[in-house]
């Protein structure tokens, strides 16, 4: 039965549009193998590409989702995903550098011209079930990134760097489900910048909450990267096959995608705050645990400090939402695109740490901080209790 103002057609669109979106988001570090072998790049240029379409997919959100808030401007959500497959599948055709350089910063807008309007969409349709329609969203996301490796690499491996073109062909359908199936309402001519009633002291206390939320999802995503970076070379150590690293990798993910949606459901009930710190502490013994036992138990306890790691995903883009009622794509751009690419820059201290103290020194570290990103979410308001949504779910 439909809850009250949920439109659960529109969620599930969205959704899947999400899932598409983030499997090439995860696209230039399967093509980095074959684009090196068939260049010559060093590992440093090539994972530059790969910085270059982070910060560009990310430092530009909080704009792009100001001037969501303001405009509604359809036509970002419809066409930021083909954007993105268009530069992503140039290159391919390409083995010169600076083109390449080039093609990964456009390709990166599209993705981050994509998630403020279609998080700020989810916002408007998930009535009183704000927590778990955004988790299912996130979760969608979360699993397209997993799947990137098992869809593009096989590809890749049978056409080529020139399979690139390819892309396009989901990215046109992926523009032409949006456009059938997801409608944008379209704001008002005339904004206004702050609602009546709000004092500047309210304005204040709003940034302090919403830097408090930043920081906690810089620390929690630097940990998710650094994991993600250092964890297979961890694997090559102790003489695992790439192939059982990517499997193990993989676990973590897509058990960091089922942790999300759970932790949204979990917030709609017992509130934002207490998942967010609960499920980073417990992470850290999580880990621990994988890191000192071996076989079955050890990959289990993988997969559960990944769920427990990741139970916040989507629970703190909601929590700014929350704090920004009035510009949820504003708040969507910070948490999503902004922190995620300060927490890429935080990956390399990391890097440099496994390098002159050891991989397991790096490993132990990021198995730490969740607890400080735990411990600083006690910081974090409570949400007020949400009032019951009205209108007809459609």
């Amino acid at each position: 039965m439909n809850l009250p103002g949920i439109k659960y057609g529109t969620v599930s669109v969205l959704s899947i549009a999400h899932l598409i979106n983030d499997t090439y988001s995860n696209f230039l570090p399967q093509m980095l193998p074959f684009l090196i072998a068939v260049t010559g790049f060093g590992y440093a240029k090539a994972t530059f590409l790969v910085s270059v379409f982070t910060l560009s997919s990310s430092i530009v959100q909080p704009l792009l989702g100001y001037f969501v808030d303001r405009q509604g401007k359809s036509w970002l959500l419809y066409v930021g995903t083909l954007w993105m497959t268009v530069f992503l599948s140039l290159m391919g055709l390409t083995t010169n550098y600076w083109f390449l350089v080039m093609l990964s910063a456009l390709a990166g807008l599209g993705t981050a011209t994509f998630h403020p309007q279609a998080t700020s969409l989810l916002g408007e349709v998930s009535g009183n079930r704000k927590g778990f329609m955004m988790s299912t969203f996130m979760a969608m996301g979360n699993t397209g990134f997993a799947l990137s490796p098992v869809v593009f690499i096989p590809l890749l491996d049978r056409t080529g760097l020139s399979g690139t073109l390819y892309l396009l062909i989901p990215g046109i359908l992926v523009s032409l489900f949006l456009i059938r199936f997801a409608k944008v309402p379209q704001k008002d001519k005339n904004p206004v910048d702050h609602p009546s009633g709000v004092s500047f002291r309210d304005m204040l206390g709003s940034v302090w909450e919403i830097s408090k939320i930043v920081i906690v999802i810089v620390i929690r995503s630097t940990v998710y990267m650094g994991l993600i970076v250092l964890l297979p070379n961890f694997f090559t150590t102790q003489s695992i096959s790439s192939i059982t690293s990517g499997h193990l990798v993989s676990i973590m993910l897509f058990a960091g995608a089922a942790g999300g949606l759970a932790g949204g459901w979990i917030s709609d009930r017992t509130g934002r705050k207490s998942v967010i710190v609960l499920s980073l502490l417990l992470s850290t013994p999580a880990f621990f645990g994988f890191f000192y036992t071996q076989g079955l138990i050890s990959t289990l306890l993988l997969g559960l400090a990944g769920a427990l790691l990741m139970g916040s995903f989507s629970v703190t883009v909601v929590a700014a939402q929350e704090v920004l009622p009035a510009s949820r794509g504003l708040a969507s751009g910070i948490t999503i695109g902004l922190s995620m690419g300060l927490a890429g820059l935080a990956v390399t201290p990391i890097g440099w740490i496994a390098d002159v103290y050891g991989l397991v020194t790096a490993l132990r570290l990021l198995f730490i901080l969740p607890v400080a990103a735990g411990l600083f979410g006690l910081l974090l308001r409570k949400n007020r209790s949400l009032p019951q949504a009205s209108g007809v779910s459609a």
